[in-house]
């Protein structure tokens, strides 16, 4: 990526990097790359296609969106300002994460179409209270339940760089910072990051310590049960990978199931979310809501989740380095460019809409064994390749 040449490389590594070995990380994209097309011919379509469909009952103009995200200040100045502006352009669903660093108000005021805000399993019962009255009273329309969150996953690359949320001042971070001016002034002259959406005195010095602080491991369904009496409204859980809690969320009350293993950054060997996708589709049916996220980096890979029973597809690390490398406009364009190439990838595959895509997808997507020939090696990058690196 672009961004890594202006980013700081502890602030590069926390965006990019997976937990432990990062072996689920390489095997979330890898997934992708085992799944082939095989496209009609002569379907009698022309661009541009009809990309709309609805997400949580909404009108959206896109079948994807950027997933709610911690802490994008770190990543450029304007921070969830920017991605929501970017939504806003599209108009995409935004969704909002409870340890973001821009208020649920700001981004109200900003982007007027459908939204979705992101809460962890928090201990405090009345800062639950109070943070999804401020969600409601914001615009947001629906909320997602992260559930796969109780621990703070093992991430090396963080441990190794001594990642911390404003940057210590030690001697290795002050080389860092003098090895990447543009970045070191964004940070130096604009205001300290807080927790904006929970409470704006309390400083995002250190992101592990505080989650561990307030994160409750032992919520449970009833829990959650007690979550969705408060909140009232369109609710995904968020972290799904397996058939029987998809079946145990429709039953508590969920609308939504997201398929989701955190950005690879939690639990090292969890399944590749496209893997488990139509088991939990069949498990729950043809009409619960699902929304896929993980190894995205295509729009052929938002295809082909389409076409495997996701309703929606959440991309996380593309539109985050479109945001360090250029603000509002770095997200825009990397929107731009999934739904150019998810438009292309349609049209090819020969279906006129979002709802053909899904209604055909079974017999469009076929599996075939993985071989090396399909991952580029490590110097393909070096010969022009424009992939990713193994």
């Amino acid at each position: 990526s672009k961004s890594s040449i202006s980013r700081l490389k502890m602030v590069f590594d926390y965006l990019d990097a997976g937990a432990d070995d990062e072996i689920s990380l390489r095997r979330g994209k890898d997934a992708y790359s085992e799944l082939e097309m095989h496209y009609h011919v002569l379907s009698g379509i022309k661009p541009p296609l009809d990309l709309s469909t609805k997400i949580f009952g909404e009108d959206v103009k896109l079948p994807f969106f950027g997933c709610p995200t911690a802490g994008n200040r770190m990543f450029h100045w304007e921070g969830e300002t920017a991605a929501a502006k970017a939504a806003e352009h599209h108009g995409s669903l935004y969704g909002l994460s409870s340890l973001a660093t821009t208020g649920i108000e700001e981004i109200g005021k900003i982007h007027n179409g459908p939204k979705v805000f992101q809460l962890y399993v928090w201990k405090d019962r009345e800062l639950v209270k109070e943070v999804i009255a401020k969600a409601r009273e914001g615009g947001f329309n629906a909320l997602a339940l992260t559930v796969d969150f109780t621990w703070y996953g093992n991430r090396e690359r963080d441990i190794r760089n001594e990642f911390t949320i404003p940057p210590k001042y030690t001697p290795k971070q002050v080389i860092e910072a003098i090895k990447k001016p543009a970045w070191t002034y964004d940070f130096l002259s604009h205001d300290a990051y807080t927790y904006a959406c929970i409470n704006t005195d309390v400083p995002a010095d250190s992101l592990a310590a505080f989650v561990n602080s307030q994160i409750r491991p032992e919520f449970d369904w009833k829990d959650a049960e007690w979550l969705l009496g408060e909140w009232n409204g369109p609710a995904a859980v968020k972290g799904v990978v397996r058939p029987d809690d998809a079946v145990k969320a429709v039953e508590t009350g969920f609308s939504t199931m997201w398929i989701s293993n955190h950005g690879a950054r939690q639990l090292e060997t969890s399944p590749a979310t496209i893997d488990v996708l139509p088991s939990i589709r069949e498990a729950v049916g043809p009409d619960v809501e699902i929304i896929l996220d993980g190894g995205v980096q295509r729009g052929t890979d938002i295809a082909k989740a389409l076409a495997l029973g996701a309703d929606s597809v959440g991309v996380g690390k593309p539109y985050l380095y479109g945001l360090a490398a250029g603000g509002t406009e770095g997200v825009i364009k990397a929107l731009e460019i999934l739904k150019v190439e998810l438009d292309r990838a349609m049209g090819l595959l020969g279906t006129g809409t979002v709802d053909d895509l899904k209604k055909r997808g079974p017999g469009l997507i076929k599996r075939r064994p993985g071989s090396a020939r399909d991952y580029p090696d490590r110097y393909a990058y070096e010969r022009g390749y424009g992939g990713g690196v193994i």
